[in-house]
């Protein structure tokens, strides 16, 4: 184990793995309408940052596991922030789909 390993995340394809593990979670894709009908990652639901608000008309239970990305981890770790100021409890910034390499769908 080395000095910094605590500093290491799971990737996304791992952080995927644990999300189908769970049963009532969301795979949340917060890029742009555009972004997300070029590839997702499948399964996944699509609210913009943008959007963060409407979130509710997608997941209205706020305890509900809420697994988010985008295509960095830039976006997705702002949902994270805005996501639980707005009250919802297990959310988890799983990072970027640029570093996923699992099937994407169209």
């Amino acid at each position: 184990m080395g000095f910094l390993d605590f500093l290491k995340r799971p990737g996304i394809d791992q952080e995927v793995e644990a999300y189908r593990k769970v049963p009532v979670a969301v795979l949340l894709d917060v890029r742009t309408r555009e972004e997300y009908r070029e590839g997702r990652i499948p399964g996944s639901k699509n609210v913009p940052l943008q959007e963060i608000g409407e979130v509710g008309r997608v997941v209205a239970d706020k305890a509900v596991p809420l697994f988010v990305y985008c295509h960095s981890g830039a976006r997705s770790s702002r949902a994270v922030s805005l996501l639980q100021q707005m009250g919802y409890t297990h959310v988890r910034n799983i990072g970027g789909i640029a570093a996923y390499s699992g099937r994407v769908e169209r």
